[in-house]
């Protein structure tokens, strides 16, 4: 039975705990609500607030200008599963075990800031995605909730067929219907938007824009009109979770809530397109951040260029409930609370953000990943593959099983075998160096590998050393010698393990998340 706020400061009195954070609102002092807003693979900078002109989303940007909008905010591990474990620990995915890969078994040990905050008197749910995919139970084998209890089941028809049928928004109304008046609340509204599959060429008429309005293409892509299609197609899905975003504003607002709610917008991983989301590359890592909480922000409509990580929102959080992540009935955490830069006491919180990755989704023998460890700081961007004889997202034969299906994978694909030579081929799909270095102030791209050249031999040298130092300093087990422990742990979706070897065997195994059409099963000798 969950605690009334009296009842919870009585026993917070007792046991020496610090109360929820209050907030004057129509002149009571009243705890913090929280509402953790993250769409499903959007990369940075696709949203209106940050000057792209074609995908509106008025709703993010209002939360950017009521509060701050932040332009260096990274996630530790570009893949779903991995990226929501770090945001609900406050730990980076190496220091995880099992949660470290895609489709784990959550380890019991690590609690989440939601699960925290349920015990501390708050009122918990999500609608849409929480954490996932994967399993999740406690010591007993029950079903954990570690994004909260789920509101997901009023539905509308959504726009396309490929877009989910969930009403957010409503699940959100619904959700506050249910707490009880003397609750705080946390609640995730998961959007399962801009994830694949997409309705092809459904985005001109949904956004009402031309696919010549893109301002630019990625170099690593062909410019043509399918892929500008594509890109058009997802631009209409991350609108559609933003207008779900400004439904909740409205219902938040008249219910007089909406000044005493922390409310932060983001995404978990890069666009659902080849060498984004599963890489390391900047636009895999770099997602958008917007923060509004007119009691706890100071000077609002500011734009933070600090660096941050998904690891700090953890952190902030527990802050926010009035709660230390150090005396908190949680793990120990790596991440650093935002506090400081909310209240414009400090524009840094840290130097540098570390990133990496283990095994995303399957299909390389004995279902082993591709370890990346990245180090970001100042403009630079460090990529050590630490199995570098490995295809980066999957071996052609297993279809490249790291990269979802759509129109610009089969693009790539189809443009290697009319024209071998091509360079996209090798970019998204091919195996690459052991070291990348690339400077983001003038290649965002990540297309020219610095690496090796003697001008960067001294940055590459100091932030190699950096990179391993913090690793280590962190339990890595990669900079322990035992990094074999990830490619160890069980792929949860029994469907889908040791997916190679049945194949090879010749047994009928399906990915539905890519194209049948993507399997290249002779290569390399298919022309």
């Amino acid at each position: 039975m969950r605690l009334s706020y009296i009842c919870l400061c009585l026993a917070i009195l007792l046991t020496g705990c610090s109360a929820p954070s209050t907030s004057e609102h129509s002149g009571e002092n009243t705890p913090v609500n929280i509402l953790f807003a993250i769409a499903d693979d959007a990369s940075y900078p696709h949203f209106s607030a940050y000057g792209c002109e074609w995908i509106s989303t008025p709703h993010f940007d209002r939360v950017a200008k009521e509060g701050l909008l932040f332009t260096r905010a990274y996630t530790p591990n570009a893949k779903c599963a991995p990226s929501r474990s770090c945001i609900i620990t406050g730990r980076n995915s190496w220091q995880l075990e099992e949660a470290a890969n895609h489709w784990p078994y959550f380890p019991a040990q690590f609690r989440s800031y939601v699960e925290v905050l349920q015990e501390e008197g708050y009122f918990t749910g999500k609608t849409g995605k929480g954490w996932a995919p994967g399993v999740a139970l406690d010591n007993s084998g029950q079903q954990r909730h570690l994004a909260g209890p789920d509101f997901s089941t009023l539905k509308a028809t959504p726009p396309t067929p490929d877009i989910s049928n969930i009403d957010y928004a409503a699940n959100f109304s619904e959700f506050l219907n249910a707490r009880p008046e003397d609750q705080p609340f946390c609640f995730w509204y998961g959007g399962i938007e801009p994830h694949r599959a997409y309705t092809y060429g459904s985005g001109p008429e949904l956004t009402g824009r031309a696919i010549s309005q893109i301002d630019s293409v990625p170099a690593y892509w062909p410019d043509n009109e399918r892929v500008r299609t594509d890109m058009l197609d997802y631009a209409a899905e991350i609108e559609h979770f933003d207008r779900h975003l400004g439904r909740m504003l409205d219902t938040l607002e008249a219910k007089g809530l909406l000044d005493n709610t922390l409310i932060v917008v983001t995404s978990d991983n890069g666009m659902p397109f080849p060498r984004a989301k599963s890489n390391s590359y900047e636009i895999a890592n770099h997602m958008p951040l917007a923060i509004r909480w007119p009691a706890g922000i100071e000077a609002p409509g500011r734009t933070v260029d600090a660096l941050v990580s998904f690891i700090d929102f953890a952190p902030t959080f527990l802050e926010v409930a009035g709660l230390k992540a150090t005396s908190a009935n949680i793990q120990p955490m790596t991440g650093k609370s935002l506090m400081p830069i909310l209240r414009s006491e400090k524009e840094k919180i840290r130097d540098y953000v570390l990133m990496g990755k283990e095994r995303h989704d399957v299909g390389r023998p004995e279902d082993v990943g591709y370890p990346i460890r990245t180090l970001l700081k100042d403009s630079f961007l460090l990529i050590q593959n630490l199995k570098p004889t490995r295809y980066p997202v999957g071996p052609p034969q297993t279809g490249y099983l790291a990269t979802d299906g759509g129109a610009t994978k089969t693009e790539i694909l189809n443009s290697r075998l009319e024209t071998p030579d091509t360079p996209y081929w090798a970019w998204c799909f091919g195996k690459r160096p052991a070291t990348e270095l690339y400077d983001l102030g003038t290649d965002t791209d990540c297309i020219f590998n610095l690496a090796g050249q003697p001008e960067y031999a001294t940055v590459q040298q100091e932030m190699t050393q950096q990179l391993w130092a913090a690793l280590k300093a962190e339990g890595d087990p990669r900079a322990m010698g035992k990094g074999a422990q990830f490619d160890a742990y069980l792929y949860s979706h029994e469907k889908d393990r040791d997916f190679y070897n049945r194949m090879i065997r010749g047994e009928p195994v399906e990915a539905g998340w890519v194209e049948p059409t993507d399997f290249e099963p002779d290569f390399p000798e298919r022309k």
